[in-house]
């Protein structure tokens, strides 16, 4: 218990220091506020482009049911920009200028360091767009999500942040075998993007690749089939399972990968 304390004062440090660095660029605050508004209204644009003629769509979904897939698509894109992408891609710079000793020397888990260095707080404003969105969607829906389908909304999400995030470690690790990864990184955000549509698009091996080996059904479609009330308990479990199988096997990924960090004096 006092090993978590002693981390949970850590992250609420690494949290206020961000918070301050925020105050000191309130421009920046918005800046970034005005273009996630714009990055919501792209998203919505395909959307609308697809149901605008009644005989096309998105087989099994309606216009309001896919808009709550894009909400959930919002609400991950602004914690993944927010809270995992700053101080993750940080890392590679460290690893690149061979600077990470100062991380490495510190008595904490160094994983827990990087990953918590530096948050974004001005992307809060991704968690307002994705409640307009919900909020419309369900207001044309006539119905609101029951008290169950949002606890198990809740669970999906955690879980896919968990997922998205042990992703991420598993590209940063990537650096300490090769000199630049700006490639992957961009495949990534790019992959990430398809989240914005129900999974049901995909047929074929695409379906299979991504609802499991880059799982964008639970990221998007599964907590939105939750608020939706149609998600089954079963499918809950195997994606909280799998998320715990990712990180396992993100944090094993790491560990391996920093033995072979090479220092600034090595």
């Amino acid at each position: 218990m006092r090993g978590l304390g002693r981390y949970v004062s850590l992250f609420g440090l690494q949290l206020r220091t961000s918070g301050l660095l925020a105050a000191q660029y309130r421009w920046d605050f918005l800046i970034d506020g005005a273009l996630s508004v714009f990055s919501a209204a792209a998203a919505l644009v395909p959307l609308f482009v697809v149901y605008a003629d009644e005989r096309r769509g998105i087989p099994g979904w309606s216009f309001e049911e896919s808009l709550v897939v894009i909400g959930c698509f919002l609400l991950l894109q602004a914690i993944l920009e927010g809270a995992i992408n700053p101080g993750l891609v940080a890392v590679i710079e460290h690893i690149r200028k061979g600077t990470l000793d100062f991380v490495l020397l510190k008595p904490a888990d160094a994983q827990f360091l990087v990953s918590t260095s530096r948050f974004q707080l001005w992307r809060v404003a991704g968690l307002v767009n994705a409640s307009i969105v919900f909020t419309f969607a369900f207001t044309r829906l006539g119905r609101w999500p029951s008290a169950v389908g949002v606890l198990q909304m809740a669970v999906l999400v955690a879980a896919a942040v968990w997922i998205l995030y042990s992703l991420w470690i598993v590209i940063v690790s990537a650096a300490f075998y090769v000199v630049k990864i700006d490639n992957l990184t961009y495949l990534f955000t790019s992959l990430f993007d398809l989240a914005r549509w129900p999974v049901t698009v995909f047929r074929g091996a695409l379906r299979v690749v991504f609802t499991v080996l880059l799982p964008l059904g639970l990221m998007t479609t599964y907590p939105a089939e939750a608020l939706l009330g149609r998600l089954d308990w079963p499918t809950l479990v195997a994606s909280v399972l799998g998320a715990g199988l990712f990180a396992a096997a993100a944090r094993a990924v790491w560990l391996r990968s920093i033995r072979h960090y090479t220092s600034a004096g090595g």
